[in-house]
């Protein structure tokens, strides 16, 4: 058994069920930043260019907007949200790093809090999985008919 399977293993298994409303929540909130994100893609481009990364700036909205609308979906499913929440996180490491650190660590700057209680819920979704109440969950019982 390899490192990714024990670890897929132990989450399985110490999942409690409240932290499903969690990731249910997550999800909605991540969904939500994707929909107020092609509300204003402008503002987005701006936030992108001031980490001045040599990124193409259009192609790095268009991956945040659609990892945020589709990961969002599917961790608030608990659809292949070990694999949903890891592409969310190099855009929060982004978003805590360079975008928000840059206003302050004071406790009035909520977005920074907010960003970084993400990070680290997304990281915990990483390892433990989607838990009891999900899709994936579903899929795996009995009498659920799978053609792979």
């Amino acid at each position: 058994m390899n490192l990714i399977q024990r670890i897929e293993h132990w989450g399985d298994h110490h999942h409690p069920r409240w932290i499903d409303f969690v990731r249910i929540a997550l999800g909605i909130l991540i969904f939500a930043k994707g929909v107020s994100f092609i509300m204003d893609r402008d503002s987005v481009a701006t936030l992108i260019e001031r980490t001045h990364f040599q990124l193409s700036i259009w192609g790095a909205v268009h991956y945040v907007v659609f990892a945020h609308l589709v990961g969002g979906i599917f961790i608030a499913l608990g659809f292949v949200t070990r694999f949903a929440s890891l592409i969310q996180i190099p855009i929060l490491i982004g978003a805590v790093f360079f975008v928000n650190i840059t206003q302050g660590f004071s406790f009035l700057n909520s977005e920074f809090w907010l960003s970084l209680i993400v990070l680290l819920l997304l990281c915990y979704f990483v390892i433990v999985g989607s838990g009891p109440m999900s899709l994936d969950k579903m899929m795996d019982k009995p009498g659920y008919k799978r053609d792979i």
